[in-house]
């Protein structure tokens, strides 16, 4: 657990640092294992190094990848383009994993929660959520993970919605941008500093920090202003 957590410090400073120069960093750190042991945890973590590199998705998962409909797209309302991302919570006593919907008009976070797996699953259980709660967006972007390269994701969201499914390209470090940011934001502001026993005690801490987040804290990326302020704003 100790070794994932700097893992996951490390990445969120330098997301193109793959197995090689992650076991490197480890070495300064005094903790000698091997390339098979930092790829297991990276894995176990949903953490894959950015950069540039050949579509290997395995056979059979290809067929659910959409493309990419962002680029030089204006966003100019709520629920026009939601993004959304897994991340890894450490904890003092292991770890869950942070499912999380942002608009990307307002950086609200419309849906999240906790879970003890990658699954798509609970992805689709979390995206339920904000739709019911706010609606259906135009687009709902993500990455190329397993998670969303799946029949159960695309069958859900292209035949009982409305809404079209984007995925960044394959190494792509700005196309699922603004959640990436919301990551950091809650690992520095939040995890990082205040870390928790159990699931219980890290849902009520996430729950208080994206309150805090939501309601609260003034974003640089909207002006200064308040995500529920210009979400709700909006409407």
């Amino acid at each position: 657990l100790r070794i994932m957590r700097i893992l996951d410090e490390q990445f969120l400073e330098y997301p193109t640092h793959g197995v090689l120069q992650m076991q490197d960093f480890l070495l300064t750190k005094g903790f000698v294992i091997n390339e098979k042991r930092v790829r297991r945890l990276l894995r176990k973590m949903g953490i894959l190094a950015i950069y540039p590199k050949r579509n290997l998705s395995k056979l059979g998962q290809a067929k659910y990848i959409r493309p990419y409909l962002l680029r030089g797209l204006e966003i100019t309302k709520p629920n026009q383009v939601w993004e959304t991302d897994i991340t890894y919570i450490p904890m003092k006593q292991g770890f869950l994993y942070l499912f999380a919907f942002i608009d990307v008009y307002s950086r609200y976070i419309v849906a999240w929660d906790v879970c003890n797996s990658l699954s798509a699953q609970n992805a689709l259980r979390v995206f339920r959520k904000a739709i019911n709660t706010h609606g259906m967006p135009d687009i709902i972007n993500s990455d190329q993970g397993s998670q969303f390269t799946c029949l159960l994701w695309t069958e859900f969201v292209e035949k009982q919605t409305t809404s079209k499914i984007s995925m960044d390209g394959k190494g792509r470090a700005l196309d699922n941008i603004f959640i990436e940011r919301f990551w950091r934001t809650v690992k520095r502001d939040y995890v990082y500093l205040f870390p928790v026993d159990n699931g219980l005690e890290l849902f009520k801490g996430l729950n208080q920090f994206i309150e805090y987040y939501n309601n609260k804290k003034p974003h640089q990326g909207i002006q200064r202003r308040i995500p529920a302020t210009v979400y709700f704003g909006a409407f």
